[in-house]
């Protein structure tokens, strides 16, 4: 099969088009022919570093959201036959290898795709929509009349957080450059910050929940708009100094990263059938030209999500 695979870390130009074995799924496995694979943060970072935990070195085949038709199933799936069509998150965050024709994951890492959806814009979903469900599930539960801050609204993760907070009865604030604020503003937020012109900081006060998947000087400058026992939710760049400034400051905080989750994707699914959560597609590259992605998203001279068509 054809996969995309690099065999050291680096820019972009690392990937390449590969012919690999087709995997083989196991008795408790299903092999997925793969349709459209969505592109993500973790997919780029993982390329230039080995992020933890560390599980192997290069050759290794990027990504881990997929759209796609079961092909085969091991002995006791249960869940699904061939010709049914999934999407989902596999493995995370395990190498998935899911830029690749073919994939194979346990049958809980996926979902039935949601009637109406095509490929593409499933394989836009699993990451960023289990990310903004679960933080605002697990972490920061999000009620009628909460003030919401979204940082990078735009982005992969925020647009579809934007959309589940205002769903959940939120008053949503995002940020992001001002290019972007009709696209935020047209998914439903109430409110948008310029941060390359204003200090959100100095904008917004009395916030009950932060998501920020940004990083970096964001966490402790996020402290001050947050009201007394609200909710800070950080990614995996948070550090011991930025928890250490959420507890001073009497607020609770969760360091997020997410897992696999069939049945929060369930939902997820519900949803975009639904039209309700619509993952917004920015470009759609063929899988020749996953390197061209990769460049694109570490510029994020885009909105939403990008996708390689299988």
């Amino acid at each position: 099969m054809r996969a995309i695979v690099y065999r050291s870390f680096g820019e972009p130009d690392v990937l390449e088009v590969a012919d690999v074995p087709r995997p083989v799924p196991d008795r408790h496995e299903i092999l997925v022919r793969v349709r459209a694979a969505g592109v993500n943060p973790p997919d780029w970072k993982l390329r230039r570093v080995p992020f933890p935990p560390h599980y192997t070195e290069p050759p290794m085949i990027p990504g881990w959201d997929v759209s796609g038709v079961v092909e085969e199933i091991g002995e006791y799936t249960g869940r699904f036959r061939p010709g049914d069509e999934v999407f989902g998150m596999l493995n995370f965050p395990i190498p998935a290898s899911a830029y690749a024709e073919y994939v194979i994951a346990r049958p809980r890492q996926f979902a039935r795709k949601p009637a109406g959806v095509d490929h593409v814009r499933a394989a836009a979903l699993p990451m960023a929509a289990l990310t903004a469900w679960q933080a605002f599930e697990d972490i920061g539960p999000v009620r009628p009349g909460d003030r919401v801050l979204v940082h990078a609204a735009a982005g992969g993760v925020g647009h579809l957080a934007v959309q589940l907070a205002k769903q959940r009865g939120a008053y949503v604030i995002g940020t992001s450059r001002a290019a972007k604020h009709d696209f935020v503003l047209g998914l439903g937020a109430d409110e948008m910050i310029d941060y390359t012109r204003v200090d959100f900081a100095e904008a917004v006060s009395d916030v009950d929940v932060v998501l920020d998947m940004v990083g970096g000087a964001y966490p402790r400058r996020s402290v001050p708009v947050l009201r007394p026992g609200g909710v800070f939710i950080g990614g995996a760049g948070m550090t011991p100094e930025d928890e250490a400034a959420c507890e001073q400051a009497g607020l609770r905080w969760g360091r997020f990263s997410v897992e696999p989750d069939h049945a929060a994707l369930e939902q997820v699914a519900r949803l975009a059938a639904e039209g309700t959560l619509n993952a917004h597609v920015d470009r759609v590259f063929p899988l020749a030209d996953a390197a061209k992605a990769h460049e694109l998203m570490e510029s994020g001279a885009f909105v939403g999500k990008l996708v390689l068509d299988v």
